[in-house]
């Protein structure tokens, strides 16, 4: 037998995931509909009284305001009058604020709102010979640098002041940490460790509520939605969760397909991170199911299928008709029945949600990422990885973003069939962007995973080969590289203005799950107990106390 006949048939190390930590925990929930149903009253009364709390704040004041709502999660109540008051903001002199928190505040507010704000107003700090930065420090406005390193944190490439501001801020608040009472070191901590632009946003609210409530000057009607809201949210974040459970179970791929990751109860926690509103009920759940169906078909590829059998299950896949499945080995019929299963479920779902358009899209996604899993696992099994460039380019399909754009189409009412079009033959830059940005982090993350112990070359062989730099260079200029990415979508989410906030906001939403993900380069999804289990527990596990 000669060696390309070995390469073909040979099986990649077979990676022994750990099995779900969750069991049935979550599939035997019950939901009492009053309960919620009294939650959603009182929330509906509150809103009122706040509603006049926030048409009567002005200036100062109201920038704070603002943040706060959006802090605990409360802005989707209040979307028409905070986009009313951001105008108003917008439209005012910005020399009226002349502390540097309140300053800070209002650029980041502004700009994570797609207003077209100048650093410029940044430049009175650090013009060389102003005394001014000296008398930060000096003065230990530990509320200002943080405020200000917020700021810094939405820059766009050519800032230069921000980029000074944040390296300023970085060094000065580190400085200080040791010194700081209890809790505002713990807030300078975590924003240190995560920047609020690039926190999820719901993982900010359940440590928010517990900051907000400890601060003096705290309106206490503010408060109790804050708390109602969670409770809310969290009641219906379980009902969904033990439908997905039970669904989920149906198919039995944790006893069928034992070489994959069972990680139903963390994809949908990645549909929270996507959309943790009410109103997308249907996104959370598409984006739970298309996660652990592009978790089987990476699997299938990349830690199962011989080049042989891979071949195989992608042409049949390109042929998208369950009559092609007595092609296929027993194990990959369980896997090609499963995904004909979420094929058929989506239909249902897209006619309901008046998206049919959208079918046709869900198969060329899934398609897509099939080809790109096969290219990747060629390169990797005869050694023959491709350049960089090349690698990356294939990569924009590996990163998840168009499966998970299929699942997201169902749940956005904005969503037609030109978005789709657009977003197909177009490969706009805010898509592009985010696609890269996933994949540089998920090379960063997972390449200690698969690259099996050395066996198996990845993207950081690539990189080495062709610059010829070490390990940990590699690793560095892809940490660099992720950091450009967030200039390139803090770029493009104010430079494209013709697109809707709704899109903006799942793109970004989307890059902020993947940092999550992928957090201290480690593959926090594969092995979910030190990053998402702790989380889990907090949003569907632990009650709130309304006090």
């Amino acid at each position: 037998m000669d060696s390309g006949t070995n390469v073909i048939n040979a099986q990649p190390p077979v990676a022994d995931f750990s099995p779900s930590m969750w069991g049935d925990f979550f599939s035997t929930f019950s939901f009492d509909n009053q309960v919620q149903e009294t939650y959603a009253a009182a929330i509906e009364s509150l809103k009122k009284e706040v509603r006049t709390v926030v048409m009567a704040a002005t200036s100062g004041e109201l920038i704070k305001l603002v943040d706060t709502l959006e802090r605990l999660g409360l802005a989707y109540h209040f979307e028409t009058e905070i986009e009313e008051k951001l105008e108003q903001i917008n439209n005012e002199d910005d020399q009226e604020y002349d502390d540097l928190f309140t300053t800070a505040l209002r650029f980041r507010l502004l700009r994570q709102h797609r207003y077209r704000v100048s650093c410029g107003v940044f430049d009175k700090y650090f013009v060389e010979g102003n005394k001014t930065e000296e008398t930060l420090v000096t003065n230990d406005d530990v509320e200002g640098l943080l405020s200000l390193y917020e700021a810094a944190n939405v820059r766009i490439h050519g800032e230069d002041v921000l980029e000074e501001a944040l390296a300023f801020t970085k060094h000065h608040l580190t400085r200080m940490l040791s010194q700081l009472e209890s809790r505002l070191q713990h807030r300078v901590k975590r924003s240190l460790e995560q920047s609020l632009h690039r926190c999820v946003p719901m993982f900010d609210t359940t440590l928010y509520i517990s900051i907000y409530e400890s601060v003096d000057l705290r309106n206490e009607l503010i408060l109790k939605l804050a708390k109602l809201n969670l409770k809310f949210l969290k009641n219906m974040y379980k009902k969904e969760l033990s439908e997905l459970s039970r669904w989920w179970n149906n198919f039995n791929l944790k006893e069928k397909l034992p070489y994959t990751r069972d990680r139903m109860i963390e994809c949908y926690l990645l549909g929270v991170m996507i959309r943790f509103e009410p109103q997308y009920s249907v996104i959370r759940k598409w984006v739970a199911k298309s996660c652990q169906l592009v978790t089987v078909i990476d699997d299938t590829y990349d830690n199962y299928a011989t080049l042989e059998q891979a071949q195989l299950f992608t042409d049949v896949l390109e042929r998208w008709d369950m009559a092609e499945i007595d092609r296929l080995p027993n194990y990959m019929k369980i896997a090609y029945r499963f995904i004909m299963s979420m094929y058929e479920d989506y239909q249902v779902d897209a006619a309901t949600q008046e998206k049919s358009f959208a079918v046709p899209y869900f198969i060329e996604a899934v398609k897509q990422i099939s080809r790109a899993y096969n290219q990747e696992l060629k390169w990797v099994m005869e050694r023959k990885m491709p350049s960089f460039e090349d690698y990356i380019d294939n990569s924009l399909s590996t990163s998840c973003f168009y499966v998970i754009f299929s699942a997201l189409a169902l749940g956005m009412k904005s969503v037609t069939k030109e978005t789709i079009d657009w977003l197909l033959m177009t490969n706009p830059n805010i898509v592009v962007t985010a696609a890269k940005f996933a994949r540089h982090l998920e090379d960063l993350g997972s390449h200690e995973r698969e690259n099996k112990g050395g066996q198996m070359l990845t993207v950081v062989d690539c990189y080495m080969k062709e610059h010829g730099v070490s390990k940990q260079e590699t690793l560095c200029k892809f940490a660099e590289l992720v950091e450009d990415r967030w200039k390139d979508v803090n770029t493009e989410c104010v430079a494209e203005t013709w697109i809707n906030k709704e899109m903006v906001e799942l793109v970004l939403n989307y890059v902020r799950m993947s940092e999550f993900v992928y957090k201290n380069r480690e593959d926090g999804f594969t092995d979910p107990a030190r990053s998402f289990a702790p989380l889990i527990v907090s949003l569907f596990v632990d009650p709130i106390v309304l006090i």
